[in-house]
């Protein structure tokens, strides 16, 4: 930086009689003139000054450690219950729930009778008062009440403690993100979503953001959401599959994680038309190594779940003893295999369709552990799988299927190295070649094996969870029939 001592801000410094820039005497000016100097003691109050708004309040999670101190909380009253001269005010303030405890006696009359009388459901309050450690109390402490300040009185609530059709939930799921299995359900969805960077940054794969918009199909033409691209179309992207590809070469082991969208006219509990997915893709890595990996990665996911979100899993009222022998390997059945089985038990598919809902139940029905079904035929996916070698009429892929109904969490497959046959496969299915001529260099520059999967985010969080449906898994879904709130 230029040195400003001297010279106002945005005039020319004066020059001497030869040209050169001159500084004139050093004059002192008063401090809160000089703009340079305000900065700096801004920055010097934000950082050592008065506390910022948040530290005036404690966190409800972290009540327990302030055992016997007077404390401050701020938050939305849950519930209130009053039993003559004794209230009660549950308070949540996003990282838990707290009693608060008013007695009569020790309050004003205004205290009193604001907080009997003037809080309504989700109203905003400022508690103060004494925290007492409490085993029966939710989080293990409440708070007695020395002082209470409403900060905003909350309008009649929507959504009150009765039951409510879906739609109108739905309707108001801006509102219903609020009520305790809905935070239960999000919560364990974040930490699932953290724990798959955690997984696969522990195993040195870089993640590469792939585009949204994008011209390239990865899948089914049928699924596309398509949109004007200054003139051009393009397609919202159903799977970033294709250019985690292209980061194998630069990284070795890669994945993407974000948004993808399918336009499949479908209203079943395990579909939606956004949803996230991640979507590792690894070098020198065959169809069993991809396999390994799946089950290694599922098992994690379910671990890590357990452990760090055993109470909202108490919350949702989930049965964890199935989640708990979730333990690599996980049985695995050819899809011919899996045909004849179907068939034995009633089914009337036929080898060479893709498997439905209901027949994935069947299959998962027989495990207690997600199973893998492997080698589908080739006309029943995607062009860029694998031919398989030891029978050309399937390729070298699977699908996990999760057990309870969930259905299938992740497909995956080995992909396609010759270049030869991924042209001819493009070709078969009719795909504009052009849009996949940079796609086909990855085989004609240093061409490899690789492989890589795509797990749904929301349908194995709803696995883990015991949810009925995915669309209380992602905090506002979309749905064939829903674009709002």
């Amino acid at each position: 930086m230029s040195d400003l001592k001297g010279t106002q801000l945005g005039a020319p410094a004066p020059e001497s009689s030869n040209g050169n820039l001159r500084h004139p005497p050093a004059r002192r000016e008063p401090r809160n003139q000089n703009p340079v100097r305000r900065f700096c003691r801004a920055v010097s109050t934000f950082r050592t000054g008065s506390p910022m708004l948040q530290d005036r309040y404690v966190e409800v999670k972290r009540l327990p450690d302030h055992a016997g101190e007077e404390v401050t909380v701020a938050g939305w009253v849950e519930t209130t219950r009053v039993h003559g001269k004794v209230a009660f005010v549950v308070v949540r303030d996003g990282t838990g729930l707290v009693q608060c405890v008013l007695l009569g006696k020790d309050l004003d009359e205004a205290t009193w009778e604001t907080g009997t009388t003037g809080l309504t459901q989700e109203s905003t309050v400022e508690i103060t008062g004494t925290v007492k450690l409490d085993d029966r109390a939710p989080g293990g402490a409440e708070v007695k009440v020395s002082a209470l300040r409403l900060l905003q009185q909350a309008e009649a609530y929507p959504i009150q403690p009765k039951e409510h059709g879906v739609e109108f939930l739905m309707d108001n799921r801006h509102l219903w993100l609020r009520s305790s299995q809905q935070r239960a359900a999000l919560r364990v969805r974040s930490e699932v979503m953290q724990a798959i960077h955690d997984f696969f940054y522990d195993r040195g794969f870089t993640r590469v953001d792939t585009p949204i918009l994008t011209g390239a199909i990865g899948e089914s033409a049928g699924t596309l959401f398509s949109t004007d691209y200054f003139g051009d179309t393009a397609y919202l992207a159903q799977t970033g599959q294709l250019y985690v590809e292209a980061g194998c070469p630069a990284f070795r082991k890669v994945y993407c994680f974000g948004p993808t969208f399918r336009a499949e006219k479908s209203k079943t509990r395990r579909h939606l038309t956004e949803f996230w997915m991640v979507e590792p893709e690894v070098a020198f890595a065959d169809s069993d190594d991809n396999m390994r990996l799946q089950e290694e990665f599922v098992s994690y996911l379910v671990e890590r779940a357990l452990d760090r979100c055993a109470e909202e899993l108490e919350v949702l009222e989930r049965d964890t003893s199935t989640l708990e022998r979730v333990r690599p390997p996980f049985p695995r059945m050819s899809y011919t295999e899996a045909v004849e089985l179907l068939q034995a038990k009633g089914s009337d598919i036929e080898w060479g369709r893709d498997l439905g809902g209901a027949d994935e139940t069947i299959l998962a029905d027989e495990n207690e552990l997600p199973v893998f079904i492997y080698n589908y035929p080739s006309q029943a996916k995607a062009f860029y799988m694998k031919e398989n070698p030891d029978d050309p009429r399937t390729v070298l892929c699977n699908d996990l299927l999760a057990p309870e109904g969930y259905g299938e969490i992740i497909g995956g497959s080995q992909r396609e190295d010759d270049l030869a046959r991924l042209e001819a496969r493009i070709r078969e299915e009719e795909l504009p070649a052009e849009a996949y001529d940079w796609y086909l260099d990855l085989r004609r520059y240093g061409s490899f094996i690789h492989s890589g999967f795509g797990l749904g985010v929301e349908r194995t969080v709803g696995w883990i969870t015991g949810r009925p449906h995915v669309r209380e898994l992602i905090p506002f879904p979309r749905l064939m029939n829903r674009l709002t709130p």
